[in-house]
């Protein structure tokens, strides 16, 4: 997790591109969407930690040897920047996302309105994670190790694990076909986009670009009247990382919101 406990925190967490950084030594959860990637003070921070973590690994055969070309001389306002209309419209949408967009704007960002959907059920492919969770911690459950696990809810970890035991290949195949759809289309997405900015918890945006091992950058945004902080999210394309380090980096000089922190962490 980087994109919750960076919002949750008030931190600036970049999830990279699937196989960009290794995740040798880390506990798996799915072999195929684990990402491993910074989390800090700034858009910048993380950009210096990318730098050096990034690269081919030979004990992670899913490393790609793909150039993280972040350069600081590059204005901001040469990106094409998008964003998830819906998400900020209505009754539900928060005023903090709203004011993101406004900042944008005051920066000298052109926004361009854009809509995320897709021609397959991307709720239906969560059962590839259930899966993979389910074989990365099989001796666990065959051993009843799992029975010594505080959480034994309906959806608590363990019993996923078990659960997940009886889908039937068939269906996992088929998940993972349509996945392979999804990946498409939110390349041919990204192909008019440089950045696209989205509340963080903004529909179905996360399971999505989980899904399909595209990049994000969660950022603080302000902080509700408990003091509980909240976040707003750029993508970008598949390897754009520099991408959305180069927007971050100017909103949150235009912001002081990643200088701030969550009032209980001062007692």
């Amino acid at each position: 997790s980087i994109v919750s406990p960076s919002t949750r925190n008030g931190v600036t967490g970049l999830r990279p591109t699937f196989g960009r950084v290794s995740r040798h030594g880390a506990m798996a959860l799915s072999w195929s969407m684990d990402k491993i990637g910074p989390m800090s003070r700034s858009a910048l921070d993380n950009a210096i930690v990318l730098a050096v973590i990034t690269g081919f690994d030979p004990k992670d055969k899913s490393t790609i040897a793909a150039a993280f070309n972040y350069d600081a001389k590059k204005s901001y306002k040469d990106l094409k920047v998008g964003y998830f209309a819906p998400y900020f419209e209505g009754e539900r949408a928060s005023e903090f996302d709203k004011k993101v967009l406004q900042d944008l704007k005051a920066m000298g960002v052109e926004l361009n309105p854009v809509t995320l959907q897709s021609s397959v059920d991307v709720s239906s492919m969560l059962i590839s994670l259930y899966v993979e969770g389910a074989a990365a911690f099989d001796e666990m459950t065959r051993m009843d190790f799992d029975d010594l696990l505080v959480a034994q809810h309906r959806n608590a970890w363990p019993n996923l694990f078990r659960s997940s035991r009886f889908i039937p290949a068939v269906e996992y195949i088929q998940a993972n076909r349509f996945r392979n759809i999804l990946i498409e289309e939110m390349h041919t997405l990204f192909s008019d986009y440089d950045v696209i900015v989205t509340p963080s918890f903004g529909g179905n945006q996360l399971q999505v670009t989980n899904l399909t091992g595209h990049p994000a950058l969660c950022m603080p945004s302000g902080f509700l009247e408990n003091g509980s902080p909240v976040s707003i999210t750029f993508l970008a394309n598949l390897f754009d990382e520099e991408k959305l380090i180069q927007l971050g980096r100017a909103y949150q000089a235009h912001t002081d919101w990643q200088e701030k922190r969550p009032p209980l962490f001062d007692q």
